[in-house]
């Protein structure tokens, strides 16, 4: 495998204008560029995502997502260890354990600091007065979606997801103005969730988006975009830190529903309970 790194120095004389100002940001911030949408790095260099995208193809590379992973197996092979969670191969497996602490409580922290506080006062008020409340995503951020589903279940009969992306697309088709949509997407660039995006968009319900970048496809599509705050790069796909950031905002929104419909979610919470408490020994 080439070094990414490398191709870029070596190539710098058959860049075009906009595709050098490119390189040259990537070469001066490498391991930023692993956590910025293609957007980000747009805006960053002052150029266009097309722009982004001619600069990848030109470097052979299939696309975006394809450049974000052999810049990241660049910068492993240059510095022999790994440049995402901070572990390192000659890690104790005590330190191991604190470097994973502090980076699920760094992702916390962020994403409480990360919040829009109006924004998530209306998707409670959507979430409390939707007919239906959907939620969508696709890979480890379907994990996600299904556990909003057994969280809100708990005390409303109103929710639905599918860990099948085809199922999904059936549901994200039958929603109405009346309902809401929650999709799940780190990257917000996940073609499946952006598809059902798109159809629960032309299905007239109101869309939540969950997800790290404010810039991306999904973002685009969505009236609310709720930002999570673990960094993750190309080659840690499903971390604990961005799952955790996910399901805490998750349960901020579980919570302000149960206060936002605090009588009838007693009154659920209650029959729930009951009823699974005869599941116990």
């Amino acid at each position: 495998m080439s070094d990414l790194l490398l191709d870029i120095r070596t190539s710098a004389n058959s860049f075009t204008k906009t595709e050098k100002r490119v390189a040259d940001y990537v070469l001066a911030n490498p391991k930023d560029v692993m956590y910025m949408s293609i957007t980000e790095l747009a805006d960053a260099c002052g150029v266009g995502d097309t722009s982004v995208f001619r600069f990848c193809r030109h470097l052979k590379q299939k696309g975006y997502h394809d450049f974000k992973m052999h810049l990241a197996q660049s910068l492993s092979d240059q510095s022999n260890a790994s440049v995402f969670d901070d572990q390192s191969p000659e890690d104790s497996l005590e330190v191991t354990v604190h470097k994973a602490l502090e980076a699920n409580v760094n992702a916390l922290r962020e994403t409480c600091n990360l919040i829009d506080y109006k924004a998530l006062y209306t998707a409670v008020e959507w979430l409390a007065e939707a007919e239906r409340s959907a939620f969508f995503g696709s890979g480890s951020s379907a994990v996600s979606a299904l556990d909003a589903q057994a969280r809100f279940m708990r005390i409303t009969s109103k929710v639905c997801m599918s860990m099948d992306t085809h199922m999904q697309t059936f549901c994200a088709s039958l929603l109405t103005p009346r309902d809401v949509a929650v999709l799940y997407s780190y990257s917000g660039n996940t073609k499946d969730t952006v598809s059902i995006a798109q159809t629960a968009k032309q299905a007239g319900a109101r869309l939540i988006c969950i997800s790290r970048f404010r810039k991306s496809p999904l973002e685009g599509l969505c009236d609310l975009l709720l930002l999570c705050g673990a960094n993750e790069g190309p080659m840690q796909g499903g971390s604990l830190s961005a799952k955790v950031s996910q399901l805490f905002l998750t349960e901020v929104l579980y919570l302000g529903y149960f206060k936002r419909t605090y009588e009838q979610s007693m009154h659920n919470k209650h029959l729930s309970s009951t009823a699974i408490s005869e599941k116990l020994y």
